[in-house]
């Protein structure tokens, strides 16, 4: 009888411990199904934010003014020119230095003869892709902007054609020219070097264009929760959209004291409106918004997360974000991580 029992309770015991084993088994076989359905729904979720971004294409380049070895360095050398300004003092690369995010880190310029500017100096970062030039778009395009700053009296105040007499001194441009174009110096061909140069100032390969490409590793957490915010609650795309993340448009965020885009149009609902500003190399190009009045990536976010200013033309995307601190640590966080590396330029030699 005793022996009876004990093969019962065994009996018993091996059924406890194979329901046990059964059970680990299916709770096991559970947890393993709810972290692939986890990881296919995160998979989802990245697939569908990458999906709201698009990469970088070619520099665009005008028919009439084709890319050359020859054109980038003769466009390098004007660039670093001072015969451009009309007291020989200053240069493209006054304003625009690549040691500062090709622009200055300065509020706003200091132009002809110290003449203090109102307006930043922007980048030249992937000046490019722009539709338009100059904070208020008054420029058609790259060779359109060239030599607006030479002629401005405020920033390198240099006639033209006292301008094509003085390299036509130099016979080394002469010669350059002449290989370059197959014509004489003239403003036109100026222009052309000078925006063929320019469109060599590119980033590109940022660690946000890594993730664009499927490194899943190159953006930490909060970088990829900052990208989070900044297509969905932060509302940013609503004007930094499309491959350069610019609309390449025009919006009054709020700043008084310069009519912007009004100057140009004298439409006035385009009163104190600028270009949405491009955002691969944000983080070199220090300070920020068309008059510099803002000093840190964190500062520019913190004004929209307000919702701007109180100017009365203010767009009515400019509206209260309501981040926390932890979110804004996180947008600041992507935007740096769109930032890349400034392309080294080196001062070449002039004749």
């Amino acid at each position: 009888m005793k022996k009876l029992k004990a093969i019962g309770i065994g009996a018993l015991v091996t059924v406890l411990l194979a329901g046990c084993n059964n059970a680990s088994v299916n709770n096991a076989a559970g947890e393993a199904t709810t972290k692939v359905e986890q990881a296919s729904k995160e998979d989802a979720e990245l697939q569908a934010l990458l999906a709201k971004f698009q990469p970088l294409d070619e520099m665009p380049v005008p028919a009439d003014n084709p890319m050359s070895d020859n054109k980038v360095e003769l466009g390098k050398k004007l660039y670093f020119d001072t015969r451009l300004s009309g007291n020989n003092k200053s240069s493209c690369m006054s304003c625009h230095v690549p040691g500062a995010g090709f622009g200055d880190n300065l509020p706003t310029f200091v132009g002809f003869e110290g003449f203090k500017g109102t307006r930043n100096s922007p980048t030249i970062i992937n000046a490019g892709y722009y539709t338009s030039n100059f904070w208020d778009g008054r420029a058609a395009s790259l060779e359109e902007q060239a030599l607006g700053p030479i002629q401005s009296q405020a920033e390198m105040n240099q006639n033209l054609d006292v301008l094509v007499k003085e390299l036509k001194a130099v016979p080394a441009y002469v010669d350059e020219f002449k290989t370059v174009f197959n014509d004489e110096i003239n403003a036109n061909n100026i222009a052309k070097a000078l925006a063929t140069f320019e469109r060599t100032i590119v980033i590109n390969d940022t660690k946000f264009d890594r993730f664009l490409k499927g490194d899943k590793g190159a953006l930490t957490e909060q970088q990829i929760e900052g990208m989070k915010l900044f297509a969905g609650k932060a509302n940013c795309m609503s004007c930094h959209a499309g491959p350069t993340l610019s609309d390449q448009n025009f919006h009054n965020i709020g700043i008084e004291g310069d009519d912007g885009r009004y100057g140009v149009t004298k439409q006035e609902a385009d009163k104190g409106k600028f270009r949405t500003p491009a955002l691969r190399g944000i983080a070199h190009t220090a300070p920020y918004m068309h008059d510099g009045s803002m000093k840190t990536l964190r500062e520019v976010i913190e004004y929209y997360n307000k919702g701007g200013g109180a100017h009365p033309n203010k767009d009515p995307l400019m509206q209260s974000i309501n981040l926390n601190d932890q979110e804004m640590d996180a947008l600041v966080a992507f935007l740096e991580a769109l930032s890349g590396e400034v392309p080294v330029v080196e001062s070449p030699k002039l004749p």
